[in-house]
């Protein structure tokens, strides 16, 4: 059903693009049918109303609506892997931030804020970047080092206690910060609060604490799907750019030729190499996915090979989106440069969302540490 729903906005998403990178936001239109069809709430546990969907039905949603436009697909990426944060939250907290059903919620992991503990509670003070769909948000959360006083507290083994701390979007301050190349429609601004006072219940750590909720999602590493989910994005964006070229390629006659560009041999074999790179890609994430899936079905553990598998997926799978749009440029000639064509704006997108560190060229390193067995954090897996 929100595959189904996914589809059936993407269309919607392609033609509000060019407002929704105008504003800088998601197009309100959008937004709301997003709401209206539950899309923000798949990782949501069951238990709230959520759809605790499995991270295949994630991929392939957020994918079908990046297909129409990245921008929403990013937003949707962004705001239902947050949900996921309901699962570790205390129940009362969980139920507060997320139990009425048009909630939003998003925010940036990153510890840039800190948290002094006091009694049930803790204050607040940061300014986080990349604050994705910051507009749609009713919840912003934010990654905080938690201080005792003035120090830092140390968790056993030395690593300093990081904790996200969720705040109402009343008392969060937007920085207008989002003046970007790609994936401008995300709204993904700068959000700033001095001094809150946040409740214990509606802090959790995604580090050191265990889920309160046990279905096979809250076995998934967070960082995991998020990677997933915005590699889902760019795969989107490519399927998106392929299929603008293949439509170009039927009707074009390039100036001083006779022929459609669809007949020219160059062009039908760099569309057939393309189109081949995308699928494998997809197919290799896919079955990192379902290997993930099956160990926490089985066992509630993904090994850290499982966990590394996933970000290296994650990681190939926007790479070579990025390709295949670059691709679907060359292909495109000079029409691709318009205003009005979408591939411009699909090029600007996927290379943006290669930047992003889930996903980006780091993290060869990382996994490359675990396949070859050296010593690496498997906290940032």
């Amino acid at each position: 059903m929100s595959v189904a729903a996914a589809r059936e906005l993407a269309p919607l998403a392609a033609e509000l693009a060019p407002q929704t990178e105008r504003e800088r936001r998601l197009a309100p239109a959008l937004s709301d049918a997003l709401v209206d069809a539950g899309l923000y709430r798949l990782c949501v546990p069951a238990s709230l109303g959520g759809g605790e969907a499995p991270p295949g039905l994630l991929i392939e949603a957020v994918a079908a609506l990046a297909a129409g436009d990245a921008a929403a697909g990013w937003c949707l990426a962004v705001s239902a892997t947050s949900g996921m944060l309901a699962a570790y939250l205390p129940a009362d907290g969980a139920a507060e931030v997320y139990g009425d059903p048009r909630s939003v919620a998003g925010g940036v992991f990153a510890p840039a804020g800190r948290a002094v503990a006091g009694e049930g509670d803790y204050t607040v003070s940061g300014r986080w970047s990349f604050c994705s769909n910051v507009d749609a948000c009713d919840w912003i959360m934010g990654g905080c080092v938690v201080l005792d006083g003035e120090a830092p507290r140390r968790l056993p083994g030395g690593r300093p206690d990081i904790r996200l701390a969720v705040l109402p979007a009343e008392e969060v301050e937007v920085v207008d910060t989002w003046h970007v190349s790609g994936l401008r429609g995300t709204g993904s601004h700068d959000v700033r609060v001095e001094g809150s006072a946040v409740p214990a219940a509606r802090t959790a750590s995604l580090l050191s604490d265990r889920p309160r909720e046990r279905g096979p999602l809250y076995a998934f590493p967070p960082f995991g799907l998020l990677a997933i989910a915005l590699a889902a994005v760019a795969l989107g964006a490519a399927r998106g750019a392929l299929d603008d070229v293949i439509a170009l390629a039927g009707a074009k006659v390039p100036t001083l030729s006779t022929r459609r560009l669809a007949e020219r041999a160059t062009v039908q074999a760099a569309v057939a190499r393309a189109e081949a790179g995308l699928r494998a890609a997809r197919a290799g994430l896919d079955a990192a996915v379902a290997d993930a899936w099956a160990a926490a079905r089985d066992g509630g553990m993904i090994p850290a090979a499982g966990r590394a598998g996933l970000r290296l997926a994650a990681t190939h799978a926007a790479e070579a989106a990025a390709a295949t749009v670059d691709a679907a440029w060359s292909v495109a000639g000079g029409s691709a440069i318009r205003e009005e064509s979408p591939l411009q704006r699909r090029f600007r997108d996927v290379h943006a969302a290669t930047q992003h560190m889930m996903i980006a060229p780091a993290t060869w390193e990382l996994t490359g540490r675990v396949l070859l067995g050296v010593e690496t954090d498997e906290a940032q897996l």
